[in-house]
C-alpha cells in the first residue's frame, strides 16, 4: 500500500511540474485559494522540503514561537523571490522525493501536494481533475481534527461528493464535486456555483 501511495504522490508532482510548466508569469503571480498567496507563494511552499535543509525549517518555528504556519507564511514570501524556473526545476528535480510531512507519512504527503495543486488551478480557473484514486487516498484520511485545523464551518453540513462514493459531517447535505468538497475541508473558499 505504502509504494502505491509513493507512486500517487509521484504522479501527482509529475502532473502538476507539466501544468505550472505551460503557466504565464501573469498566473504565477495570481492569486491562489491560499489566503495571501499567489500561486508562487504555493509553489515556494511545496517545494520548500526539496530545497531547505530541516534546520532552517526548525530554526524558523523556533523564531515563530512555535507556530508553523507563521513560519511557513514567513518561508513562502521569501522564497517566493526566487526565480520561476527554480522553483519550476525544485518541483521537477524532485518527482521521487521521500519527504513526508511530520507524523503524515506517504498518505499526508499526497495529500499536502494535491490540496495545494487545487489551490492553484482551482484559483486561476483550470479544469483539472485530480485522479479518483489519488483523490480517494486523500479524502479517506480527513478527520474531524483537519476541520478544526483549517478552520472551517462545516456544522449541520453532510458533504456528499456527486463523482465518488464519499460523504463527510452528517446534516443538510452539500453536494458538490469530491475535489471541491476537499477544499470546503480544508477551510478554502470556492468560486460561486459549485456547490448545490
Amino acid at each position: 500500500m505504502t509504494e502505491d501511495i509513493r507512486a500517487a504522490v509521484a504522479a501527482e508532482r509529475r502532473d502538476q511540474a507539466e501544468l505550472l510548466s505551460g503557466l504565464t508569469e501573469d498566473q504565477w503571480n495570481a492569486p491562489s485559494l491560499c489566503e495571501g498567496w499567489t500561486v508562487k507563494h504555493v509553489v515556494a511552499h511545496t517545494t520548500l522540503p526539496f530545497r531547505s535543509s530541516g534546520t532552517r525549517v526548525v530554526l524558523e518555528i523556533l523564531k515563530s514561537a512555535g507556530r508553523f504556519n507563521h513560519a511557513s507564511d514567513r518561508m513562502a514570501r521569501k522564497d517566493a523571490q526566487l526565480p520561476t524556473a527554480d522553483l519550476l526545476g525544485a518541483l521537477k528535480n524532485n518527482i521521487d522525493h521521500p519527504w513526508t510531512p511530520p507524523g503524515g507519512g506517504p498518505a499526508g504527503a499526497l495529500s499536502h501536494d494535491v490540496i495545494h495543486g487545487l489551490d492553484i488551478t482551482t484559483a486561476l480557473g483550470i479544469d483539472r481533475k485530480v485522479p479518483h484514486e489519488r483523490l480517494k487516498i486523500v479524502l479517506d484520511g480527513m478527520k474531524p481534527g483537519n476541520v478544526k485545523y483549517f478552520g472551517a464551518d462545516l456544522d449541520g453540513k453532510r458533504l456528499e461528493a456527486t463523482d465518488l462514493d464519499w460523504t463527510f459531517g452528517g446534516g443538510e447535505p452539500v453536494r458538490a464535486l469530491a475535489q471541491d468538497l476537499l477544499l470546503l475541508v480544508c477551510g478554502r473558499t470556492l468560486p460561486p456555483g459549485r456547490l448545490s
